[in-house]
């Protein structure tokens, strides 16, 4: 069976695609003659797999999204404390490069804004630490994160550097208000510098499945930030990472995210899943149209609003083998189905997108390989309390596309929870137990051995 997650995430790239709203970051010509057909999405889910669709091969510099990466990475290197001395934590209302502090404190408003970003690479190492150091460090993060080594672009970072006199004047405003003690002009060289870093939207989604997945790389298993940093980071881009647009986008769109002026949006839904989006044309605040689009129809159609509490318990797959065997008034001959194997997919808890791809995986993997040969699936849904509408959406494509490969699919669902149409075809056999699943793959009176307790 093919997943279905692949095909949906097309959908939404073409659904998105007609919208040719917004204009490139027209104040740094390498990214103002981008191309901006260019569109992709992915998903990191928090054991590492990913799915994309689109041009997911397309390399694009991160930008603003470093923020989030290089502030954690402060607080690792200053600890939270005294980065919290130098930048604040509120939304500022004002657009990205605004030159303003908070007044009484004289800091930043936040990491997310240029002039906190500018402050947060003056702390990367140390206070005193080189240009070079400092780029040694974020580019080596990065690319653990990323789980290959990154690259800076120079073009962009040249480009960049010729238009920096924005920047340069939040450097020196910094400095005057004794939030920075290292040279002015070589903290800003830095910043524009790690913006210049490129990636993918498999890179993206991958690194913000490990902010999701506590600070820990869902693939390598290696701990790259301790958990108080990566719930430090969410939190502050779930209220200042979309800039002045940021409380209309965690009221509508609901999940932690950040964008960069090269057209990507990375989001992060803690304990499920790492997003990514990009496409080069930009709004009024600087956030890709076309992925603010997709973001919102990943959101809607998956659940995915960190406020949405219809269903707050975990779920898990178990998978287990049963051999079907003859009964007393049953013969070999009678049902094809003797001595042949089924496999049972139980799923377990509340079960929400995350759990739903994690039975579409299971499916995939095990009737693509060791498992081929079953006669029969049974998914049961026994101990499952309930399903959000993506988990069930996805479950019932699972189940179209099973039946759709000629497999004998029977569902043990005593509670309803799968809210399966009786009048939808093709359908698999509905059943209340486990003994008329048996009844319906073996035959009336067969029974199964199995080495484990799922069926």
């Amino acid at each position: 069976m093919k997943s279905p997650i692949p095909d949906y995430l097309q959908s939404v790239v073409e659904n998105v695609r007609s919208n040719d709203g917004g204009a490139s970051a027209s104040y740094i010509d390498v990214l103002a003659k981008a191309d901006t057909s260019k569109l992709a999405v992915a998903l990191a889910m928090v054991d590492g797999k990913i799915y994309s669709a689109g041009d997911d091969e397309i390399e694009f510099s991160i930008q603003s999204i470093s923020k989030a990466f290089v502030y954690a990475i402060a607080i690792e290197d200053a600890s939270l404390p005294a980065v919290l001395k130098k930048i604040g934590m509120e939304p500022s209302g004002d657009a990205f490069n605004h030159l303003s502090l908070q007044k009484g404190s004289n800091r930043p408003y936040n990491p997310m804004i240029n002039a906190g970003a500018i402050a947060a690479h003056s702390l990367v190492v140390a206070p005193d630490a080189t240009l070079e150091q400092r780029t040694e460090r974020i580019l080596d993060a990065l690319s653990r994160l990323a789980g290959r080594q990154l690259q800076v672009d120079e073009k962009v970072f040249e480009a960049e550097m010729k238009d920096a006199n924005r920047n340069m004047g939040i450097g020196y405003m910094l400095k005057a208000a004794g939030i920075i003690s290292c040279d002015p002009a070589v903290a800003v060289r830095g910043y524009i510098r790690q913006c210049a870093i490129t990636v993918n939207v498999k890179d993206l989604a991958l690194m913000a499945s490990v902010l999701c997945n506590g600070g820990v790389h869902p693939v390598s298993g290696e701990k790259l930030m301790p958990p108080e940093s990566a719930r430090q980071v969410l939190s502050v881009m779930a209220t200042c990472g979309m800039y002045d647009g940021a409380g209309e986008w965690l009221a509508t769109v609901g999940f932690s995210a950040k964008s960069g002026v090269a057209g990507a949006i990375m989001g992060a839904l803690p304990g499920q899943v790492g997003i990514a989006a990009f496409s080069p044309k930009l709004d009024e605040h600087g956030n890709s149209v076309r992925g603010v689009d997709i973001c919102r129809k990943l959101s809607a159609d998956m659940g995915l609003h960190l406020m949405n509490s219809s269903q707050v318990a975990l779920s898990t797959v178990q998978t287990s083998v049963a051999t079907i065997v003859a009964g007393a008034d049953t013969s070999k001959a009678h049902h094809p189905n003797c001595d042949r194997e089924v496999v049972v997919f139980s799923l377990r808890g509340a079960v929400r997108f995350a759990g739903s791809e994690r039975l579409t995986r299971a499916l995939e993997e095990e009737l693509s390989g060791a498992h081929s040969d079953a006669c029969a699936v049974v998914l049961s849904f026994r101990e499952t309390y309930s399903l959000n509408a993506i988990a069930r959406r996805v479950i019932h494509e699972d189940i179209k596309r099973l039946l759709e490969d000629g497999r004998n699919v029977v569902v043990t669902d005593p509670s309803g929870v799968l809210q399966w149409d009786p009048q939808k075809t093709p359908r698999p056999a509905v059943v209340k137990n486990e003994v008329e699943a048996r009844e319906v793959i073996g035959g009336a009176g067969c029974r199964t051995v199995t080495t484990s307790d799922g069926w």
